[in-house]
């Protein structure tokens, strides 16, 4: 999945499969509830319900966005969600999929280059899309989005612990049929966090205030606000 040039059947399937595992092992309920908690109790004192902008980074197929739409649409709150992912063919694959979803834009994107810095949005949300990254880059990004925010960042991420490798390495290979996801699922746990982690990490970046919260199945979930915040 770190290779970016990726294009085929076998990644079609994979993010089919990771669209499966994030709605019954837990992803979507960290995001889900993560942006209930922002709507209620909001970082930023200058939070307006009106509209807000919603960028999910490293976004995959958009099944992560496409249920940010609907759970936008039940709670009657106006969104402009825009998906960046640094993958041609995941673009054009999350873009088939949410055809039914206007309020979602997908578009091509370097986190890291200076264009993108400079945007702004109401909350950036990272969905399994931290753990790629070594630390020190990871807390230079962490940094970098607290200047984009207008209201919060929301993370859903993996916990690094035994069990939770050995638990996707087996439920893997026995049901999944992409090597990919037999290959990244487990991997990806093993470059995952322990609170440990997020709170070195965090330090480094200077993000002093934070929620960081275990969820159901081994997930982080992590929130703080802007640069600005009191």
């Amino acid at each position: 999945m770190d290779d970016l040039t990726l294009a085929s059947d076998d990644l079609r399937r994979n993010l089919e499969e990771l669209e499966f595992i994030n709605v019954w092992l837990g992803g979507h309920d960290v995001v889900r509830n993560g942006l209930n908690q922002i709507l209620r109790h909001p970082f930023s004192g200058s939070f307006s319900k009106k509209r807000l902008k919603i960028a999910d980074l490293g976004s995959g197929g958009g099944d992560t966005l496409r249920m940010v739409a609907r759970w936008a649409r039940k709670q009657k709150v106006a969104v402009e969600l825009v998906g960046i992912d640094a993958n041609a063919f995941m673009l054009r694959y999350s873009a088939s999929l949410s055809q039914d979803y206007p309020e979602i834009t997908y578009r091509q994107a370097d986190v890291f280059s200076p264009e993108f810095a400079q945007e702004q949005f109401d909350v950036v949300i990272c969905s399994l899309f931290l753990h790629h990254f070594k630390d020190d880059a990871l807390a230079s990004l962490l940094a970098q989005l607290r200047r984009q925010v207008r209201v919060a960042v929301l993370v859903n991420d993996l916990h690094r612990h035994p069990l939770a490798y050995y638990s996707i390495k087996c439920l893997t290979q026995i049901f999944s049929r992409s090597y990919l996801v037999k290959n990244d699922a487990p991997l990806s746990v093993l470059r995952a966090f322990s609170r440990a982690d997020w709170e070195r990490i965090l330090a480094q970046a200077g993000v002093a205030h934070y929620q960081l919260v275990w969820k159901w199945a081994f997930r982080w979930q992590l929130v703080f606000g802007p640069i600005s915040e009191k």
